[in-house]
């Protein structure tokens, strides 16, 4: 199937680390009617303002990317929260895109779907065959029931939804907020912060033994691109990179792009969360798709990324501070792209939160 490129294609969750990747994706691809939409001006939570978007809009694919997501903390701590938004989320956009005829819609889901003691890697036919890891049930309940749901809408409607399950996901447009991070951002600020402090070591929490494979996003989103086109179902298809790292492994390689001269102890206390989660791509690689980048250029480009946005923010802060001193004294209003430095939330800690 080819993808017309004048179609509209929608994005849900475009301020995300997924569904920024996946518009820098369809763009290169020549895609050039991308829908978008801020989540201020849409709550996919509400479903008859989901039914008005599509009503005014007519997307003919769909790309739903949109989630509450975080890491170990957030995840332990806000179960309720992930997996009341999650569900709402993907409920209103998969029946919206039924109604109003959508030619395809790619649901994005998660490796934490399957349950704590799969087999590694872990195979598509894992899922629903063992309890699933309680610091993170919440999350996985909404995104197994996200992918069932395009199963049976296949079934029921003929629709052509499909779902993927990502492996741990990193890159530009990552959640660097300290307290909803994933590894990842949470090592490039620990270590980023760590440089500017002049501190040479850093303690992180666990044991470091845990394994994880990593993908960049962007990678990530040229499989997205691939499947709409290739894939059919039944059923779901992993999307990884077939190598595992670490915890140790993955911060001492984060260490040695942000700060080579900081050392790293490990405090053996706290959630390692899973021990080992890999996940089983040999599908998607025998429909012909491969990873094009490797952990240690991913990790680069990604921490490039970080200092180029961080610099933006400290740039946007003295601006605004200007700009107070000015819309007190006169009445100016406040620009709207400055509205999340007013209340306190830079570029790089709102990206990736609820999208």
């Amino acid at each position: 199937m080819t993808v017309d490129a004048d179609a509209p294609v929608y994005v849900a969750g475009h301020q995300g680390l997924v569904g920024s990747a996946i518009c820098r994706a369809l763009l290169r691809a020549g895609h050039n009617n991308v829908l978008v939409e801020d989540r201020r001006r849409l709550d996919l939570r509400r479903q008859d303002d989901v039914d008005q978007w599509f009503t005014q809009h007519q997307p003919k694919y769909v790309y739903l990317a949109a989630g509450t997501v975080g890491g170990i903390k957030a995840n332990a701590t806000r179960q309720a929260e992930f997996l009341y938004d999650n569900m709402m989320i993907h409920a209103n956009v998969i029946e919206a895109s039924r109604i109003h005829g959508v030619e395809k819609l790619l649901y994005l889901g998660s490796a934490c779907v399957y349950p704590r003691q799969s087999p590694q890697p872990i195979p598509e036919q894992a899922l629903l065959t063992g309890p699933l890891e309680p610091t993170n049930e919440g999350y996985s309940l909404a995104k197994i029931a996200g992918m069932r749901l395009c199963d049976f809408y296949r079934q029921q409607y003929g629709c052509r939804f499909v779902a993927a399950m990502p492996t741990n996901l990193y890159g530009p447009g990552d959640n660097f907020d300290p307290e909803s991070s994933h590894v990842i951002p949470a090592l490039i600020r620990r270590f980023h912060q760590a440089k500017l402090d002049g501190s040479n070591r850093i303690e992180l929490w666990g044991s470091g033994s845990s394994t994880r494979d990593f993908m960049y996003v962007d990678d990530l989103a040229d499989a997205c691109l691939f499947l709409m086109q290739r894939f059919e179902g039944p059923g779901h298809i992993n999307i990884g990179s077939g190598v595992e790292h670490s915890i140790a492994e993955l911060a001492g390689l984060v260490r040695d792009v942000v700060y080579p001269d900081c050392q790293i102890d490990f405090s053996h206390d706290g959630l390692d969360g899973m021990p080992r989660r890999a996940i089983d791509a040999s599908q998607l690689t025998q429909l012909g798709w491969q990873v094009a980048t490797d952990l240690a250029d991913g990790l680069k480009q990604t921490y490039d990324w970080y200092l180029g946005v961080d610099e933006d923010v400290r740039r946007r802060r003295k601006r605004l501070a200007v700009n107070l001193d000015a819309a007190a004294n006169t009445g100016m209003e406040i620009a709207p792209t400055d509205v999340d430095l007013v209340e306190n939330r830079s570029t790089v800690m709102s990206v990736g939160g609820r999208d």
